[in-house]
């Protein structure tokens, strides 16, 4: 396994939280990783800290966030771990100055970048905007370990993404790819269909013939990674770091 994709700091952890809980989830994943010879953990900045009606609160508790974050990295550091940190629901997904703020309070500090998550983000520097996935992708392409791909469509009425396969939606997947391989791109890179099952969402498990849900998923998973080698190879290529 060549990434763990950890619960540390992400969209159910607050900043408030004691941190002790990130402490027993570091100390429950080194020796599994070791074990396991995984090389990188993703990790996250913790929930955007908003008020009672939802908005984003002036105070974000940076220095705190970013105190825990260099704690993070060191023990994995000394563990032989490499923290990827991913563009999602938390304060360094909130804009591409927040993942830039990150990046630079946290030396060496690297990311794992998701095409789809700035579809579905509000860009917290434009105010009714979604983010653009291509600046945010090119503002980070230089820290860049691990690519998520994903892809999707917003969808006003629900608020959320339709999502699509790879290349069908809003995520600039052809063009991020086309990009990874002209500049020699060495990384990873997974898929995340998101079309049978979000496995965050409430109703994840899905109801009815589990065998019946599990070939779906399977078949999906298949047909989405075929079509995104498809695309690659229409691009000039798969890299070489491609799982």
């Amino acid at each position: 396994m060549a990434v763990f994709g950890s619960v540390i700091g992400n969209w159910a952890h607050a900043i408030e939280d004691d941190f002790s809980i990130t402490e027993a989830e570091i100390a429950r994943a080194i020796p599994k990783m070791q074990r396991l010879g995984t090389r990188f953990i993703r990790i996250m900045s913790y929930k955007p800290r908003v008020d009672e009606s939802g908005r984003d609160l002036d105070d974000q508790m940076e220095g705190e966030r970013f105190r825990r974050l260099r704690e993070i990295k060191r023990r994995f550091d000394d563990a032989g771990v490499t923290c990827v940190h991913e563009n999602c629901m938390n304060f360094g997904g909130m804009s591409i100055r927040h993942a830039l703020r990150t990046l630079e309070e946290v030396p060496g500090l690297r990311w794992v970048f998701d095409t789809a998550n700035p579809c579905f983000n509000e860009d917290r520097d434009r105010p009714g905007h979604r983010q653009d996935p291509w600046a945010f992708y090119q503002a980070v392409r230089p820290h860049i370990s691990h690519v998520h791909v994903k892809d999707g469509i917003w969808n006003p009425a629900k608020k959320d993404l339709d999502y699509t396969m790879p290349g069908d939606g809003e995520g600039r997947v052809a063009d991020i790819m086309s990009d990874l391989q002209r500049t020699g791109y060495d990384g990873l890179i997974s898929i995340e269909p998101h079309i049978s099952v979000v496995f965050h969402h409430a109703g994840a498990a899905g109801v009815g013939d589990p065998e019946a849900q599990a070939r779906e998923q399977l078949e999906t998973f298949v047909s989405y990674a075929r079509r995104l080698v498809a695309l690659m190879d229409s691009t000039g290529g798969a890299p070489v770091g491609t799982v």
